[in-house]
């Protein structure tokens, strides 16, 4: 496992060192971090256009990074991601995020998140990366809860739309050679195991079909999030560190009862701060052989920010595992010859 990394979009503002890559880059560095998990929609920060094109900007993007012993862990696409397939319900709230010139139209607004998405891999081929983090976007989200009785031919389309859609995409990241990382998120269609097993058997398990493994969203959800790594381990290639809790209350549980963020029975929370059991989480990557980055993604309705990212660097490392080349019992190890085995056994007499 590689770490820390820090998702740097909740961080990206109009004032220094938060306005520009450099500084954020000096920052990061300061704190600790050892890469950054790049959003591909600020092309102040990271012109994604030009990335995609130029193999000379890419190289200044690294070296940029590089003088501040930083590396890019993942190219991140999750808004273009969730505009590649939006349910009427949502047309207004997601065209806040696409150009002028596609509002509105949402068939205009799907290609054009598309045509991202294909930028995205030929930039991650350019950079060399190995991964990459984004959403599935979500065409049956608005008939999670089967009331009125869900029909399931609706719920056939929609996964058969989104399978057509994200093909094409899939397979620019496998020429790129890029896994493609699902975040599992509510929200979208793909927000759990089962979900993204039903997306994962229409794209006839596509090779970089893979998921970006975060913890909090199984808590809020209320699912168990270490035997999802026993599940899905050969599948996960992204890792954000986010922490979450659930208080259940006599008024409200997962649904949250449209309540904001700090009156809610489920809550982000800052590493440490919430229920979840990291200590397991790296344990359990760690017995699996997950060679990804471990990357804070700060998202806490009660601490600030600042005191988040400073507290995030060293909390990956204190969590990380170096995985031990020798056996703790070593040093009473013995080889036996199969002879010495047999008498061991006392088998030798009776011929087995």
């Amino acid at each position: 496992m590689k770490g820390p990394g820090i998702f740097v979009t909740q961080f990206i503002g109009p004032h220094a060192p938060f306005n520009s890559l450099k500084g954020l880059a000096q920052w990061s560095r300061s704190l600790g971090y050892r890469a950054l998990q790049l959003p591909t929609h600020f092309p102040e920060i990271f012109d994604l256009t030009l990335a995609a094109s130029s193999q000379e900007y890419c190289e200044e993007v690294r070296g940029q990074l590089k003088e501040h012993d930083l590396e890019i862990s993942e190219l991140s696409t999750h808004l273009q991601g969730q505009c590649l397939a939006v349910h009427p319900a949502y047309d207004a709230q997601f065209d806040r995020f696409v150009p002028l010139v596609v509002r509105g139209n949402p068939a205009a607004r799907t290609d054009w998140a598309q045509s991202q998405l294909l930028l995205a891999a030929k930039a991650s081929a350019r950079l060399g990366l190995k991964a990459h983090a984004t959403f599935s976007g979500a065409l049956a989200w608005p008939y999670l809860y089967p009331w009125p009785p869900r029909d399931e031919a609706l719920t056939d389309l929609a996964f058969m739309t989104l399978a057509k859609r994200w093909r094409p995409v899939l397979d620019a990241f496998d020429a790129a050679g890029t896994d493609l990382c699902f975040e599992l998120h509510p929200g979208e269609d793909l927000h759990d195991g089962t979900s993204f097993e039903r997306f994962a058997d229409l794209m006839d398990h596509h090779p970089r079909c893979a998921i970006l493994y975060d913890p909090s969203h199984m808590l809020l959800q209320q699912m168990d999030y270490l035997a999802f790594i026993d599940l899905y381990h050969d599948r996960i290639s992204a890792f954000h560190v986010k922490d979450a809790e659930f208080r259940p209350t006599g008024r409200q549980g997962v649904y949250g009862g449209f309540s904001d963020w700090r009156k809610r029975a489920g809550r982000f929370r800052s590493p440490g701060d919430g229920q979840i059991d990291f200590r397991a989480i790296f344990s359990r990557l760690a017995q699996y052989g997950y060679d990804g980055w471990a990357v804070l993604e700060w998202e806490c309705c009660l601490k600030d920010a600042a005191q988040g990212a400073r507290e995030g660097a060293p909390f990956i490392r204190q969590n990380m595992i170096e995985i031990s080349t020798q056996s703790f019992d070593n040093f009473a190890a013995s080889s036996l010859s199969i002879g010495e085995c047999q008498t061991c056994l006392s088998l030798k007499a009776t011929g087995e």
